[in-house]
């Protein structure tokens, strides 16, 4: 299945702590990324497909700054970014290269890309964040990349933060993290995810009714037939 405006606008209403619970009941574990937080505070939850950038260790002869103009540079995958593309590279965690500056964020808030996402660091602090493009990374860090890293590809599988993401899977990113949503299991978690948002709101309502944890979350039988008879009232 592939990611729709209505899947969009489905998924921004589920948090990524409730997709991790409903991947988790699909027998999948490890699907939020590492090491990739909020670069400012405020940021709104953001929904889109995958678009992947690799980065390996610094080799001398390939990591220079000559290498920015080469036609695999980070510079030509930036050009090749669809509008509402969640762009996810693979930093190798390395914190003491910045993988962008201003100017290419910004070159990428200008093409529409929905919201960086990376286990590494960004550079030029404050004018990144004159960009207003969303950023989850690790910190901030004043080399430039090629002072730790070489640029290799785009739009191939990578491991970020631990976790494998092919181009096109879907990413849900809020303040608690990114998630990465599988392809061929868009379609279930669409459909299961919105009601296990909705159990959860209801079971809160209760906590705030005074009604003890034991055997509402999880629900026995008896509260199950509650919140069945409370879906039925809607």
């Amino acid at each position: 299945m592939t990611l729709t405006k209505d899947a969009v606008a489905t998924l921004e209403k589920v948090s990524t702590a409730t997709l991790t619970t409903v991947l988790l009941k699909k027998g999948l574990r490890n699907v939020w990324i590492r090491n990739a937080r909020p670069i400012r505070s405020g940021l709104p939850r953001i929904v889109g497909p995958a678009f992947t950038l690799r980065f390996v260790p610094a080799r001398e002869d390939l990591a220079t700054p000559a290498s920015w103009g080469s036609p695999i540079s980070t510079r030509a995958a930036i050009e090749d970014m669809p509008e509402g593309a969640v762009v996810v590279a693979d930093a190798m965690g390395v914190s003491d290269a910045g993988i962008f500056g201003d100017i290419l964020c910004f070159r990428m808030a200008k093409k529409g890309v929905a919201a960086l996402i990376t286990d590494g660091v960004m550079r030029d602090a404050a004018g990144v964040h004159s960009t207003n493009l969303p950023i989850w990374c690790n910190g901030v860090s004043a080399p430039p990349s090629v002072a730790g890293l070489t640029f290799v590809g785009w739009q191939e599988t990578i491991g970020c933060g631990g976790v494998a993401i092919i181009p096109g899977d879907t990413i849900v990113v809020d303040d608690d993290g990114a998630v990465v949503i599988p392809q061929a299991l868009l379609k279930d978690i669409l459909a299961e995810a919105p009601e296990q948002e909705a159990m959860e709101a209801w079971i809160m309502t209760e906590v705030d009714r005074g009604v003890p944890l034991p055997g509402l979350y999880p629900m026995n039988e008896e509260t199950k037939k509650r919140y069945a008879a409370f879906k039925a009232g809607q």
